[in-house]
């Protein structure tokens, strides 16, 4: 039976008779890595508007510490770099995606470098790393463990300098605009200019990912999921929804926020251990500290089960302290404020919600279900990840399909008119009876529900149980009308968690992030199968599919 989250087309009021106007070629939604290169690539063929819900330089992109993968250095290859890729995947890669990111890294990253970025280097080389499921030191990085600021500030700079462009900061994506199953566009909301419909030829979405749905996560709280929530009322795909990855370390200091410490700090010899001191990754992986994240969160939880302890810890005594400082000067800054000592104190982790692996489901064109709308970085699911994500290929990924979306909006523009103005769109939206709703409360409540039924482990039960909870608030949620973003924020995650719980409790297997404890066997049920899931009139339509 439908309920409001798949009644639910808009979440506002609007009627375009009474609505301000945008008009361009392309639409590009987000302003991290993907977002930006996708929104210079565009700009080469027709004109641009670029929106992001907060600061223009606020994305999940900003906070990316480790680097970006590329084979780089004589003793690396592409071709090695997409054999640890598929290594890692668990069996569910596109093997043609892959192949793409591996080889068009290189010259994303050189263009990087034109554009004004600046790689470490150790003498007249790149100063290359190794993390987890990688088998070369492949790893660039930026001022020490500040890629991604770096990476935003390179492209944000060279998108300013672009004609063409026009950038709305602090501009939400309400929903997407449709005509006869066509996306035409977006509804969007301003502070200023209030509610705008801003049509477009084509629309890519590159909103990033959803970490914020739960409790511990690495993700600033610009990460609640939007793109999906908007691409699914839309009536796109959507991919692989249950592979959430989590990441290992991140620091855990009881009552305040969680912050990334980087997997770079282990490629450089760190070495995890239990509150006695004792390493353990050997007892779970012949790799053990660079083992992939999803082996290396599972150990951890299951040391913490064993031990009872809130925490592991990293171990980084032994590397000396000046070359600490100097490779990794934010997460030593970031160690100091908790007065932390990393030439003698233990730095207690543990594992938080990450990256997004599913989300729209695209194609190697960028191309989703929906005509007119393309898709990529963390909001797409392209498969180039398969069932767990090698470490620092987002930020790889997030350049070359970020170009790979805008070259085929391009190629369209030619076939997409713009709908004869004024086309006529209303979304009227009953009024609710219901009494005012305490969103901090049912988000934080949502957000602690994820976290424990559908995180690092997961079963039948529990799953069903996050089912029947978040049927039972969006009964609530989804009936209201909200006209800020805290409300709509609210009702994307919601959507988002959703999702995730119902695609997790169909994939009766453990693979790659996706483990089920009540099917511990890898691998059984669906052999390189992808999951999707898409609204329709009679509620959510779930299927595998082997591509």
């Amino acid at each position: 039976m439908p309920t409001a989250f798949d009644t639910r087309r808009y979440l506002t009021n609007f009627d375009s008779a009474r609505t301000g106007h945008l008009l361009t070629d392309v639409l590009v939604v987000g302003s991290g890595v993907a977002g930006c290169r996708a929104g210079i690539e565009a700009a080469r063929f027709g004109d641009v508007i670029l929106i992001s819900k907060a600061a223009l330089d606020e994305s999940v992109t900003r906070y990316a510490q480790g680097g970006i993968a590329s084979a780089m250095s004589e003793d690396d290859s592409v071709g090695r770099h997409l054999d640890d890729t598929l290594r890692v995947g668990g069996g569910l890669n596109r093997r043609d995606a892959v192949d793409r990111l591996v080889s068009d890294g290189p010259a994303r990253i050189a263009e990087l470098i034109d554009w004004g970025i600046h790689f470490d280097r150790s003498g007249a080389d790149y100063a290359l790393t190794r993390e987890g499921g990688h088998t070369a030191r492949r790893i660039l990085h930026s001022q020490g463990d500040a890629t991604g600021r770096e990476m935003v500030e390179t492209l944000l700079r060279k998108l300013r300098t672009t004609p063409r462009v026009r950038l709305f900061e602090r501009c939400f994506l309400i929903d997407l605009l449709t005509l006869d199953g066509r996306c035409v566009g977006a509804v969007t909301f301003h502070p200023k200019y209030g509610h705008q419909l801003i049509w477009a030829r084509q629309v890519i979405l590159a909103s990033g990912g959803c970490g914020q749905v739960y409790r511990e996560t690495t993700n600033p709280a610009v990460a609640t999921g939007d793109g999906a929530a908007v691409a699914y009322r839309a009536g796109a795909e959507l991919g692989d929804m249950e592979m959430v990855q989590f990441h290992p370390t991140t620091l855990y200091v009881a009552g305040s926020s969680r912050a990334l410490i980087s997997e770079a700090v282990r490629g450089e010899g760190a070495w995890l251990v239990d509150r006695r001191g004792r390493r353990f990754m050997q007892e779970y992986h012949p790799d053990a500290e660079l083992a992939p994240r999803d082996v290396v969160s599972r150990a951890i939880v299951d040391q913490l089960a064993k031990t009872g302890a809130t925490s592991v810890f990293l171990d980084v005594r032994h590397i000396p302290k000046t070359h600490f400082v100097q490779r990794f000067p934010l997460i030593s800054r970031l160690c100091a404020d908790f007065d932390i000592d990393v030439s003698r104190d233990l730095i207690p982790v543990r594992p938080s919600a990450h990256y997004m692996i599913g989300g729209v489901w695209s194609e190697l064109d960028g191309s989703t279900s929906v005509p007119g709308l393309l898709a990529c970085g963390e909001a797409a699911c392209s498969g180039v990840h398969g069932a767990n994500r090698l470490a620092s290929n987002s930020l790889l990924e997030g350049l070359v399909f970020g170009t790979i979306a805008a070259q085929t909006a391009a190629a369209r523009l030619s076939d997409a008119d713009l709908p004869s103005l004024p086309a006529r769109v209303r979304s009227e939206i009953p009024a609710s009876s219901r009494t005012e709703l305490d969103l901090t409360d049912i988000r934080n409540s949502l957000r602690s529900v994820m976290w424990r039924n559908t995180g690092i482990e997961r079963n039948g039960d529990r799953l069903a149980e996050t089912i029947e909870i978040i049927g039972f608030w969006g009964h609530y949620v989804m009936d209201k009308t909200f006209d800020d973003a805290a409300g709509w924020e609210t009702q994307n995650m919601l959507t988002v968690a959703r999702l995730i719980a119902l695609c997790a409790a169909a994939r009766q297997e453990s693979r790659g992030v996706h483990y089920r404890s009540d099917f511990p066997d890898d691998a059984s049920v669906t052999p390189g199968a992808h999951s999707l899931i898409r609204c329709t009139d009679a509620g959510p339509a779930h299927e595998f599919r082997r591509v």
